[in-house]
């Protein structure tokens, strides 16, 4: 069983306030209809824990901003505004000893059907181990990443990731920690929580937004990384079968980071896996300030 964080403080309404107080109307279309988008933000300290940067923060506000467009939610505070709000949570919850992964959603507040809408910005925030993620286990799930014209994968959403919920279950009944989902067309969108990232003959590949995977910010951050190591990386579709013979399998994503794949339904992967290993090392050493990289912009607290 997952033993949940119970964080001290959250942001919401404009302040600071205790955990419990963090309460929304049973009435509003964010309880009834599920209806927000949100970000998830990642903080790293630097190697001698006297920094804490807040990875690519602009970059989440665009992207918030642009989900909230498409459902037609306002947006109540400016990027300044939400940096502010972001750092005073960070300083009030943060430990040295661990980074965090910030939650920052837009739920609706008022309004009914798209009239008069009416949104808050909430932060939460959790702590997470230092360490470099471990290789997993992952399966090709039965359930289908949405299309376009039924809910939209670049919406980021809660209500985008019901199906996501539905595969986790599947995965566990297997003994998988994460699950691929492929979309309408039986070709691979992304995983759960993570964009999908399979290495073929020296070369990088992940599906483009258009095969159903989120507008992913950690995919553009590895693009600049790759270019700077002289790695090829490419945005095209991928079967399933090709899943089977690729090379490396890995996860990108801010809560994920870079995750090795080590099985596949069976088909294990060795151990080595020297592109994705050049591609971990540098976005960990500029994350943690040993050598920064221009792909890496780190706000710091």
């Amino acid at each position: 069983m997952i033993q949940l964080q119970r964080p001290e403080w959250v942001f919401m309404g404009g302040e600071l306030r205790p955990w419990d107080e963090a309460v929304l109307h049973i009435s509003t279309e964010a309880v009834t209809r599920g209806l927000n988008v949100f970000e998830g933000l990642k903080g790293y300290w630097n190697k001698d824990a006297t920094q804490f940067g807040i990875l690519a923060m602009r970059e989440h506000f665009k992207r918030l901003g642009r989900s909230a467009r498409m459902l037609h939610i306002p947006v109540p505070v400016s990027y300044d505004e939400f940096e502010s709000a972001c750092h005073q949570l960070v300083r009030a919850l943060y430990d040295p000893e661990r980074d965090m992964w910030i939650r920052a959603t837009l739920y609706v507040v008022e309004g009914h059907w798209g009239e008069g809408t009416v949104a808050d910005l909430v932060l939460t925030a959790y702590h997470q181990d230092k360490n470099p993620p471990a290789a997993i286990s992952v399966g090709v799930s039965s359930w289908q990443r949405s299309s376009d014209i039924t809910l939209p994968p670049r919406i980021k959403t809660s209500a985008n990731y019901q199906v996501a919920r539905l595969a986790r279950i599947e995965g566990r009944r297997h003994g998988y920690s994460e699950m691929i989902l492929l979309n309408q067309w039986g070709r691979v969108a992304e995983a759960t929580g993570a964009c999908l990232l399979m290495v073929r003959d020296g070369q990088i590949i992940t599906p483009p937004p258009t095969e159903g995977r989120l507008e992913s910010i950690t995919v553009q951050i590895v693009t600049r990384l790759c270019h700077s190591l002289g790695i090829s990386l490419v945005e095209r579709p991928i079967d399933r079968t090709e899943l089977a013979i690729a090379d490396e399998l890995a996860l990108a994503g801010t809560l994920a980071e870079l995750v090795p794949i080590c099985q596949l339904e069976g088909y294990k992967f060795p151990a080595s896996a020297p592109v994705m290993d050049a591609v971990r090392d540098r976005s960990w050493r500029a994350v943690r300030s040993v050598e920064p990289h221009d792909a890496i912009e780190l706000c710091y607290v």
